[in-house]
Formats: structure tokens, C-alpha cells, sequence
């Protein structure tokens, strides 16, 4: 018997997906004309071609949008690969302007944020490398222990450079600097008082590549009272005149310089800056053979195969043969014996590219303030972590929609699609986002750029990214970032199961818990964030307000006085009387801001083991009280005892140090008058409360005041007409014709300015705190935003029943909030442990109290609840009949 095929039927799961989009009533009119259709394709092709033509054409008909996308896919004759999935990312993302707008904006923030700290981190460590020989040049430097003292000097006796030079072959350049600071400099009728000045060997532009304009850098300071200046200089002295073979005149100096040079301006991100080079040629003190005297830079070019590390293991030899003759001399004992006392002093080799970053020597005795590789160090983490989370919220946010678009997916996977495909598809989409991010991070950089070099005291520029080399940088760095952002939305919606994406079996909890951990890891960051900020700016308070030894508010300072000689003392006298000062002491030793600087080796009487290095403030009778400072014992100097050359104040500090006991009054202190071993003896008649007069990042030294005023008045107001009385004295100041200007500062911002560097770093770290925390609660609301829109009809039904407002703000808000919770779990101890490093910088410090957590996370909870809430709410008020409608 023959058996009969049974008709075959169409394909049935078009007709299910296409009635989730079209009404009931109409799908059975149309019902008939798709059978039709399909029998129509089943006589022009085989049953699986039919069937396939057949959806096709089906969804073409009542799906055109999304058939749109489909056909763009594989119209290959008509458009490229790359050009279609540009077209259709273009599309998904004006179809999803919130998220989309969302995602863009937190990404450029973290681009721009990056390229901003990258600018910064670059210029950090691009100091002194534009010297060519860079990495051949080392900075001899003094370090050591001295019954207890540590010593730290980057400055070394005059003789080392050309000793060293004259030892060791592998040597092939010793040069030496000496600051001069700002001398008055004269060109004819023409003063000028703002020039830095340093005094050179002539091999110095050997060692140092500064680019000369006129003259031979060879031969330039081989004659005495020579000098070498940049072209700044020049036209402001000599306008468009030749200034070659032109006289300097340096009032402070018995002798006039001819300009022999002009370089340009020496670079930015150099240890040292100078307007005026002077031979050293001239200059009697580099010729002495001492080597307990520390005034001059010193620096060696090596050879190129040489190893600075062992040619530092010489210097302990070194050190024994030219200056311990002379600590014999000084102290009467041996450098061996002098060792085995627990002391240590020797010179040590420092790159010259670790100048700027790696220096933690005294500050006095630095050229320029320096920066600090912890500080680069935490900026560039700050950069990743900005980052990081901007690139989580895109993962974030693309893999919790990826339910929307899991037809999308099904169906061109049924159509032929490869997973090759999907995942160029997707990763073209993240493509296009990172595009606009990159575009408006440029946008962001170029407006805050200003600000941010404002704050950090740099003169940064976007050109400095403009240029081949970095512009490559940048498209690895975009190639990067979509890479990152967009690898695994792109694999987690490529990897759908055909049938499982057309039954809408798909849902949000897939990749719920990938997208926890990310969440938590954004507060992580954000936490501990704001815990730093608190401890910072908890230190830095303690820093302002800590009582330091002495009254820093309404001192005026007039370091300058010195300037009017013997008129000095008559500007002195006349503000003495009037009714708006209430004392004026003459003194250049200043406790915080540029100060005079004496050292001198003390020790108790018969006790020379105790030996220290202790400095020295020459004072006048009145500078304790004018200062505000107190005396614990003893008394202050007074013009009743004549000239008291021979007494002494001394700190809490030094009482302790040498030994004195309980009662320091009329002790005798041996003070160190040569380096031949004579000595003074000094009577204690005083002991002071100890002050502040070296950074809060090291502690008080032993200090010693004489009877010896200098140049330099300190004067304290009494009226708040401060503006009035500077006015006053600048005119006493013209009376007199020294044609200099007046110049002052206030002592309390002198103090301020000792911090500038951790203010700086304090404000900018709530800069980035405050964004980064911006940039996670944009996924946040995001997140929030999606899973509102999932459970919308969930929640129209608890309403239905009774559900309050509050009731379902805490329903959307109680997953989130836990996961914010558990960050702190990470973050504090981690935050803490950074925290703690960062304050041992410090000699006096605060210590990271409960409350600081307990702050910092109820900051964060605030806002990330404001966050949840935002939306929350809005969805929580609803009309839930909207939201059930079409049930």
C-alpha cells in the first residue's frame, strides 16, 4: 500500500513571537496569508530554505525595525561589515538615550580624569631627563648619624667634586653649584633685584645640557667674574642690545661680571633654576681645602659603563683619608674611633633623575622643593580606579539590559548568524560609546586643565599630548578601553541560547551576581576614597591649629630690612613708637618660610661623646616676647647685663639632648669656634618651651639662641588696620632712597605655605573622591533604573494590594544598600592600612579614630541611598493601573 506524505506545515515559532507585538484578532486574520506565503516558497524551495525564507519574510512584514537591524547584518553587497554594525549600534543607542547618556558621561569623566593624572605623572618623572647625559650624571650627597641625629644634606664640602674627580678614573666630569639667591643686580642707571643666581664651575655646561645662543659653552666661565645668563634676562637688561662683553654689576659683590653666554630659559622640570650663571673662578671659599663645611652641590657624570653603586662602596675609604684628618682635628679622635662611638658619616651617590622624586633630605639644603613618588604613586592609582569604575558601569549597565535585546539576539542566531559575528557586533557598539567618551573627555580636559594646574602648581597643557607619538598612545589607549568595557557585555549577550532568547526565557538574574561584585567593588573605591579625604583633611587640621611654640598671627616679617644699613635701626625705632605695633624685634631667624640658617657642634662641658650638630638663632632681647614664646626657666636676654656674648638660651629639646637635668640654669656648653677644635664656652641663662621651627614632618632639634642680631626686622601688630599700617611703612621705607621696593610677608602664611604641598594634595584628593563617587552613582542609577523597569509590574501589583510608598522604595533600595555595606568590609581595612603609611610621614601626627569610619560610611550609604531613592521614588508613585494595562 502506498503511503501518503502528510502536507507539511509551516514553521510554528514565528506565530508565538509575533504574538507578544501584535494583537490576538489580527494574527488569526493573518493566519491564513502566512501559510499561504509559505507554500508559495515551498514550490520555489527546499523544505529547510522554505522554512527559513518564510520567518524571514514574516518578520519582515510585522517586524520591521527589527528586521531593519537583521538586514543590515547581511546586506554584504550593498554595505561593509563595519559599516552595518555601526549603523546598528548607532541605532540601539539613540533607541537608549538614557543609558546610553549615562554610560558616556561616567566614562569620559574616567578618561579625563586619567588623561589628567597621566599629564601629571608624566611631567613628575620627565624632571632632568632632558639633560642628554641624564642617566651617566649622580648628585654626591651627605648623609649620616651623630648621637642621634640623622643627617641628611644634599649639599657637600667645597673639595669633594674635584677630589673625587682626581681619585677615580671613572669619573669623567666633577662639577660643582653654589645658590647665591637674588643679589641686587645694576645695569647702568638700571637695578633689578629678582634674578636667581649661581655660582659654577666652568665645566658645569659639560655636566648639563642647557642650550646656548650666544657663546661657547666650553670656555664661557674659564675667566674669573664671568657669567652666563638666559636670553630673559638679557632683554630685560640690555632690551635688543648684543649682550655679549656687557658689565653686571652685583652690589653685593666687590667685583663686575662680563656676560660671556646666553642660554635659553632652563626647562621646567629641572631641580634647579637660575637666571644668572657666575664663574666660580672668582669665588675663594671653593678654593679652601675644608671638609666639615657643606655649601656646594656637587655632581659627577660617570662613565657610560660604570656603576654608581660601586663606586660607592670607595667612598668609606675616602671619607677616612681626607676627612678624617680633619674630625681628629675638631673633635681630637679618630674617624675609627669616632665610628665606634655609634657614629656614621659619609657621602652616598644619588641619580640625578631621582632628584625630583626621591629626596627626603633637608630642606634647607635643597635647591627646589621637590615632589614625591608616593604622591605620584597615589594619583596613579586613583587614575586606574577612576577608570576601573567608569569601565564597570558600561559592563554593568550593558549586561543588566541584555534581557532587552535577547530576541534581538535569538533571531539572528536562527538566521545564521555567528557567535564571530555577535561579538564584532557588540564590541563595534562599545566601540562607538568609548568614541564619545574619548571625544568628551578631551572636552572636559581642556575646560578643568586650568584648575587642576591651579591646584598642583603646574603649567600643564593639552598640546602636550598633541603630537604623533602620544596621539598613537591614545588610540591603544581608546582600543583599550572598549576592549575593557566591552568584552564581556559583548560575550555574555553573544553567548544567548537561540531558543531560550526567543521564549523570553532570559532574565536579569543572569550575570546578577558579576554585577554585584562590580557594584561593590565601585563603593570599595569610593569608600575608601572618602576615608582618605577625612584623614587627610583630620591631619591637615591638626597641622593649622596645633599649638607650636609660638604666636604666628599678626607677625609681620621684613626679611628685606637690611637692604636700608645703618638706616635700619632708625625704621626699627620709629615703629617702636607708635600705638598700632606692640613690639619689633631685629632678627633673620624665622620659624616658618625662608630663614637665616647657623650651625655650630655643641656639648656639655667634659663630655665632648655627646657632640651635636645644633643650630643657632641670633637673637636680640625682644625677639621672645615679640614671638610669643615662652621661658620655662631662667631668664631672657636684657641690655642690663651688657653685651651677654657668652650666654646662651636654650630649648626643652637641647636640656634633654646634653644631658642638663632638671635644672639647665648656668650649665656650661662647649660651642665649636673653627675646625682646628677651638671651641667657646657658653653659659645656659635661659631654657624656652620648645617651638616648632622645622616642618611637623620631623621633630624639634636642639637649638641655641645668642646675643647676636642680625639684619631682618620681625614686627607684631595690634590693630586690624593691617592694610593702614603697611602703607605707613612703605612710605618711612621711600623717605630713606635706597631705591628698593618694600617687601613683607605675614608669618602665619609663611606657615601655611610649609603644607602647601599636602593642602594641595588634600584638595585634589576630595576633587577625585567626589568624582569617582559621581561616576558609581551614575551606575548606580543605572542599575537602579533597570531593575525598576523590570519589576514595574511587580510593583504595580504590591500597590494593588496594599503596598505603601516607602514600602517599595525599601523593596528597590534593601539589595543595593547590602552591597554597599559589604564594601566596607574591604575598603576600611584597606583604606587604613594606606592611611596609616601616609601619616608616618609625619612627626607629629593624629591618630585614625572609629569615628572616621563610622563618617565615612554614612557618607557613602547617604549618597548611594540618594542615589536609589532618585529613582526609586519616582517609580514607587506610579500610577500602577499603567503598569498593568496590558496584562
Amino acid at each position: 500500500m502506498k503511503q501518503v506524505k502528510e502536507p507539511i506545515s509551516p514553521p510554528k515559532w514565528p506565530l508565538r513571537f509575533l504574538r507578544s507585538f501584535i494583537k490576538k484578532e489580527y494574527l488569526e486574520e493573518i493566519e491564513g496569508d502566512m501559510e499561504e506565503m509559505f507554500l508559495e516558497n515551498l514550490e520555489k524551495y527546499s523544505i529547510k530554505r522554505a522554512k527559513r525564507v518564510y520567518a524571514w519574510e514574516s518578520l519582515k512584514l510585522f517586524r520591521p525595525n527589527l528586521i531593519k537591524d537583521i538586514e543590515c547584518t547581511y546586506n554584504l553587497n550593498q554595505y561593509s561589515m563595519f559599516k552595518n554594525n555601526l549603523k546598528i549600534g548607532w541605532r540601539n543607542l539613540l533607541k537608549n538615550k538614557g543609558l546610553y547618556t549615562i554610560n558616556i558621561t561616567g566614562l569620559a569623566i574616567g578618561i579625563a580624569t586619567c588623561l589628567i593624572i597621566l599629564l601629571f605623572v608624566a611631567d613628575e618623572l620627565s624632571y632632568d631627563r632632558y639633560n642628554e647625559k641624564a642617566d651617566q650624571i649622580v648628585r654626591v650627597v651627605l648623609k649620616g648619624k651623630m648621637n642621634g641625629e640623622l643627617i641628611k644634606e644634599a649639599v657637600t664640602s667645597a673639595p669633594v667634586a674635584p677630589t673625587l674627580q682626581q681619585e677615580f678614573p671613572e669619573i669623567l666630569q666633577g662639577t660643582r653649584l653654589r645658590d647665591y639667591s637674588t643679589p641686587r643686580i645694576t645695569y647702568k642707571n638700571n637695578t633689578f633685584r629678582d634674578s636667581k643666581v649661581a655660582f659654577v664651575d666652568a665645566n658645569f655646561f659639560n655636566v648639563f645640557t642647557l642650550s646656548f645662543i650666544n657663546g661657547d659653552p666650553k670656555t664661557a666661565l674659564k675667566e674669573p667674574n664671568t657669567v652666563v645668563i638666559t636670553q630673559e634676562e638679557a632683554i630685560k637688561y640690555f632690551g635688543s642690545e648684543d649682550p655679549l662683553g656687557k658689565i653686571l654689576d652685583l652690589k653685593e659683590w666687590p667685583a663686575q661680571f662680563k656676560v660671556t653666554g646666553v642660554i635659553d630659559k632652563v626647562p621646567v622640570n629641572s631641580h634647579f633654576h637660575f637666571d644668572l650663571f657666575v664663574s666660580m673662578k672668582g669665588l675663594n671659599d671653593a678654593k679652601e681645602f675644608k671638609w666639615l663645611e657643606s655649601n656646594y652641590h656637587s655632581y659627577l657624570l660617570l662613565d657610560k659603563n660604570s656603576d654608581y653603586n660601586d663606586l660607592e662602596s670607595k667612598m668609606p675609604t675616602f671619607v677616612e683619608k681626607y676627612m678624617g684628618p680633619q674630625v681628629k682635628q675638631a673633635l681630637g679622635i679618630s674617624m675609627v674611633e669616632f665610628n665606634e662611638m655609634g657614629n656614621e658619616v659619609g657621602l652616598f651617590f644619588q641619580p640625578l633623575t631621582d632628584i625630583h622624586l626621591y629626596s627626603d633630605f633637608a630642606s634647607i639644603t635643597e635647591l627646589e622643593q621637590g615632589g614625591d613618588i608616593k604622591t605620584v604613586y597615589i594619583f596613579s592609582a586613583i587614575a586606574i580606579f577612576v577608570l576601573l569604575v567608569a569601565c564597570i558601569n558600561f559592563m554593568n549597565l550593558s549586561t543588566a539590559t541584555a534581557s532587552k535585546r535577547a530576541k534581538e539576539v535569538g533571531i539572528k542566531r536562527v538566521m545564521g548568524s555567528a557567535k564571530k559575528q555577535l561579538l564584532i557586533q557588540f564590541l563595534t557598539e562599545s566601540s562607538i560609546s568609548t568614541i564619545l567618551a574619548m571625544l568628551l573627555a578631551f572636552i572636559i580636559v581642556l575646560n578643568v586643565l586650568p584648575l587642576f594646574n591651579s591646584l598642583s602648581g603646574k603649567v600643564l597643557q593639552v598640546t602636550h599630548i598633541l603630537n604623533l607619538q602620544t596621539l598613537l598612545y591614545l588610540l591603544v589607549f581608546g582600543i583599550f578601553i572598549s576592549l575593557l568595557a566591552g568584552s564581556y557585555p559583548a560575550f555574555f549577550l553573544s553567548s544567548f541560547k537561540p531558543i531560550s532568547a526567543l521564549k523570553n526565557k532570559l532574565t536579569v538574574t543572569r550575570g546578577k551576581g558579576f554585577r554585584s561584585g562590580l557594584v561593590v567593588f565601585q563603593f570599595v573605591i569610593s569608600a575608601g576614597l572618602i576615608l582618605a579625604t577625612l584623614v587627610v583633611n583630620e591631619q591637615m587640621s591638626f597641622i593649622l591649629n596645633k599649638n607650636i611654640g609660638y604666636d604666628k598671627d599678626q607677625l609681620l616679617v621684613l626679611r628685606d630690612s637690611w637692604m636700608l644699613g645703618e638706616k635700619e635701626v632708625v625704621f626699627k625705632e620709629y615703629f617702636l613708637n607708635d600705638s598700632r605695633i606692640e613690639g619689633i624685634t631685629m632678627s633673620g631667624h624665622i620659624p616658618a618660610g625662608p630663614s637665616n640658617n647657623n650651625i655650630t657642634g655643641v656639648y656639655p662641658d667634659q663630655n665632648s661623646d655627646v657632640f651635636r650638630r645644633t643650630i643657632v638663632y641670633n637673637i636680640d632681647d625682644r625677639y621672645i616676647p615679640t614671638m610669643g614664646m615662652q621661658l620655662v626657666a631662667g631668664r631672657n636676654f636684657s641690655e642690663e647685663y651688657g653685651q651677654e656674648s657668652s650666654n646662651v638660651i636654650i630649648n626643652q629639646t637641647a636640656v634633654e639632648v646634653f644631658g642638663l637635668g632638671d635644672n639647665a640654669i648656668g650649665k656650661i656648653l662647649k660651642s665649636t669656634t673653627d675646625n682646628e677644635g677651638g671651641t667657646e664656652n657658653l653659659t645656659v641663662i635661659g631654657v624656652v618651651k620648645d617651638f616648632h621651627f622645622k616642618s611637623l614632618h620631623r621633630p624639634i632639634d636642639p637649638l641655641i639662641m645668642l646675643k647676636n642680631p642680625n639684619s631682618g626686622l620681625i614686627v607684631r601688630a595690634k590693630t586690624s588696620d593691617m592694610p593702614g599700617l603697611l602703607d605707613d611703612m612703605k612710605k618711612k621705607w621711600e623717605e630713606f632712597n635706597i631705591e628698593e621696593p618694600f617687601t613683607y610677608a605675614l608669618l602665619d602664611e609663611l606657615y601655611y605655605k610649609t603644607y602647601l604641598s599636602e593642602q594641595k594634595m588634600g584638595t585634589i584628593l576630595r576633587i577625585f573622591a567626589l568624582l569617582t563617587i559621581f561616576v558609581a552613582c551614575l551606575g548606580l542609577f543605572g542599575l537602579v533604573t533597570f531593575t525598576a523597569e523590570q519589576r514595574v509590574k511587580e510593583i504595580g501589583i504590591r500597590k494593588v494590594l496594599g503596598s505603601t510608598v516607602v514600602q517599595i522604595i525599601t523593596l528597590l533600595s534593601l539589595d543595593f544598600l547590602k552591597l554597599v555595606c559589604f564594601s566596607f568590609v574591604i575598603a576600611f581595612p584597606f583604606g587604613y592600612y594606606l592611611m596609616y603609611k601616609w601619616l608616618q610621614d609625619f612627626a607629629y601626627r593624629v591618630e585614625i579614630q572609629w569615628w572616621v569610619f563610622a563618617l565615612s560610611g554614612l557618607i557613602t550609604v547617604f549618597i548611594a541611598l540618594m542615589t536609589i531613592c532618585l529613582k526609586s521614588a519616582k517609580v514607587a508613585i506610579a500610577n500602577p493601573i499603567d503598569s498593568l494595562r496590558d496584562e
